[in-house]
């Protein structure tokens, strides 16, 4: 039986049974939607990706004129859409995306792509609120088509299907017929820039997967994956050649075609890539394909874990705890990041917030669900907890404040837009940034607002810096901020040398010793700041926004983005800036050999995690300490403060490990960014 005559006996079985029912969208859902075959049973639909729109350039225009370019062929039968719509993720990028998709005239699916959701200023909300949907089920001559998001969400990382979504697309698969061709949407390829995409192909390769669409590489190519065939589709973006296009894909009996549609020109270009479509499964089943691993956990079997908590839903923010007996915050000027004195205890409660918008606690001994509190956007703020409360932002637009032990409300603060920063507790007062342009600076207690800067450039995903000088922080609008704790005066405000967005100082938590303040850029260079005055004092090649300080502030830590830690000598900066006058405002660049005090080679590979450096000053050789590096792949390495030598290293799961927080001498807290919290022994 030849495949077309089979797609059209499911799509007559499909009707015969009333499949056709009303489009809807719900829970970030789009589904419904039945697209019957031509009278011929072929299909001919229209490919868009990659459109990048930033209001007012060029890029508007250049989908505009895309999607009128579309509406003069009356044969096209729907639109795929296949991710990086807006350049930097605003709801003004997406809000005119949208009114420019509106005017198509035949059906159209969307997913987001890396830019909607890396630099989301509505933490991934806005795109489902102003899409209605960020996954799509439909069916189209009988193929089912199902579309998936993969972030990275708001983290810099490598991509992952969020596991609510995973969840999703084994529900979808699970209740189609075994024959039914399938078509996957996604907007990165299915390989190693994607986390766990084995357990992707793997749920794919159960039922009748023909093909995958993906985008991000913004030209077309043909793809394998581990046998199942694939296609890249070209950025809709004009190209050297100021060619604006999209692609064209048309199912003819067995046989899909692909070919470029150049904006202006009568006809398609010539077919660039074919696929035959099988009857069966379109992979060989007797080739077995070898699948990434490590054998870190086998090779430093004396890391444990206590428990493991499995969450459904992705966790895009540290895990804190509570203890009746109080925590112990290092002192002013460390590196602003709690640890608990003592190991756990009976009564100490783990706290956690998720992309479902759910804050729960769990029991430190065993792990066991304590409490739960809902809100109603995706949550990427750490837990901060001092005394009796914590504090956690929200996507959806609050701050909340709740009672640790039992996760009941204390206060809530109503902001303009999503909150994605984390907050630093300082003398019973939380400091914390958003996305409408303000800091703010709350009563622990009251919830009431003591001051707030409204003057923001961008907006707010990391936590601040604070002692009783002052508070420093950065945004997504290329600018380092420092205010007065008490009275939120800006003392001063740093901007990146570069002003490219992509370069600004908002993923790195700000450390500070000896009268500096540190941090790491996306441009891969430590900048040391002068932290009275907010001056350049120097610049040092290396790194990227992971940052951390010695238990005794003579060294700060920054992690390269292949293999390479390092710890920088305060001691030698000083040393290299003596005599430099910082009225001259000339930034001294300094050779990372001259100021290293050691570098590490470690085996994380390519990394790109902003995950703060963190450290235990009661650990390691000699005494001086472990720091703990936490990778974008799921990996956790400790390494001695003293020579930067490895004491081990531990896989946690296959994706971003949020910070390792430590706890006592021996134990270690870390969440992940798909979904796992859970409790090491060391």
């Amino acid at each position: 039986m030849h495949f077309r005559k089979s797609m059209l006996t499911v799509a007559v079985v499909m009707m015969a049974a009333g499949f056709l029912f009303a489009q809807e969208k719900k829970d970030g859902t789009y589904s419904g939607v039945s697209i019957p075959a031509k009278e011929d049973g072929s299909l001919k639909f229209a490919v868009m990706s990659d459109v990048h729109i930033s209001v007012g350039t060029p890029s508007e225009q250049g989908t505009l004129d895309c999607v009128e370019d579309i509406n003069k062929d009356p044969e096209i039968q729907f639109v795929l859409i296949t991710g990086d719509i807006a350049n930097f993720g605003s709801d003004d990028e997406i809000t005119s995306a949208k009114n420019i998709f509106d005017r198509l005239k035949m059906p159209w699916f969307i997913i987001p792509g890396n830019h909607d959701a890396t630099w989301s200023e509505s933490g991934t909300n806005s795109f489902t609120r102003i899409f209605g949907y960020e996954r799509f089920e439909f069916e189209a001559g009988g193929i089912k088509f199902l579309g998936t998001p993969c972030g990275p969400n708001i983290r810099m990382a490598p991509a992952l299907v969020p596991r609510e979504s995973m969840l999703w697309l084994e529900e979808q698969i699970g209740k189609m017929p075994d024959e039914q061709p399938l078509f996957y949407v996604n907007h990165y390829p299915l390989d190693t820039s994607l986390l766990k995409y084995d357990n992707v192909l793997e749920l794919l390769k159960t039922k009748n997967i023909q093909l995958v669409f993906s985008g991000h590489w913004h030209v077309d190519r043909a793809m394998e994956y581990e046998g199942v065939p694939g296609v890249i589709i070209r950025s809709t973006m004009a190209t050297a050649k100021g060619e604006k296009g999209y692609v064209i894909a048309e199912l003819k009996g067995s046989l899909i075609t692909f070919q470029d549609k150049i904006v202006g020109k009568k006809e398609p270009g010539r077919v660039w890539y074919t696929v035959r479509l099988s009857q069966g499964k379109a992979y060989p089943d007797n080739i077995v394909y070898g699948h990434p691993k490590n054998d870190f956990n086998s090779r430093f079997p004396e890391v444990k874990e206590i428990w493991r908590y499995e969450n459904n839903a992705d966790i895009g923010s540290a895990a804190a705890i509570w203890s009746k007996k109080g925590q112990t915050y290092p002192a002013a000027g460390f590196n602003a990041l709690p640890s608990v004195s003592g190991g756990v205890k009976e009564g100490d409660i783990v706290i956690f917030a998720d992309e479902a918008g759910m804050i729960y606690g769990l029991d430190a001994v065993s792990g066991q669900k304590k409490w739960e509190f809902r809100t109603e956007g995706k949550i990427f703020s750490t837990p901060a907890v001092s005394g009796d409360y914590v504090v956690v932002g929200s996507s959806d637009n609050n701050i909340y404040c709740l009672n640790p032990e039992n996760g009941k409300l204390r206060w809530k603060l109503s902001c303009g837009k999503s909150v994605l920063g984390s907050a630093n507790i300082f003398k019973e007062t939380a400091y914390i940034g958003a996305s409408d342009g303000i800091f703010r600076a709350i009563n622990l207690k009251t919830g009431k607002l003591q001051w707030k800067y409204g003057k923001m450039k961008g907006f707010v995903v990391s936590r601040p810096y604070v002692d009783k000088e002052q508070v420093v922080v950065g945004d997504w609008g290329n600018t380092l901020y420092s205010f007065d704790p008490k009275s939120g005066h800006l003392q001063w405000s740093w901007t990146t040398p570069k002003s490219v967005r992509n370069f600004s100082p908002a993923q790195v938590w700000p450390v500070k010793s000896n009268g500096k303040i540190f941090i790491v850029n996306p441009d891969r260079i430590s900048y040391v700041i002068d932290a009275e005055y907010g001056i350049t004092l120097s610049t040092i090649y290396g790194g990227r926004e992971a940052i951390g300080l010695s238990p005794d502030r003579r060294e700060y830590y920054i992690k390269c983005m292949k293999d390479t830690v390092r710890a920088y000598s305060i001691a030698k900066i000083d040393a290299a800036l003596d005599g430099a006058s910082i009225a001259d405002g000339k930034a001294i660049v300094l050779n990372p050999k001259d100021v290293a005090a050691w570098q590490t080679i470690t085996e994380y590979r390519y990394e790109i995690a902003p995950t703060p450096i963190t450290v235990n000053g009661n650990a390691g050789k000699d005494g001086k300490g472990l720091l703990f590096i936490s990778t974008d792949k799921g990996n956790v390495f400790a390494l001695n403060c003293s020579d930067g030598s490895v004491a081990w290293q531990y896989s946690v799961s296959g994706a971003l490990v949020n910070y390792a927080l430590p706890i006592g001498n021996n134990t270690i807290l870390v969440s992940t960014m798909d979904g796992v919290v859970a409790l090491l022994e060391y």
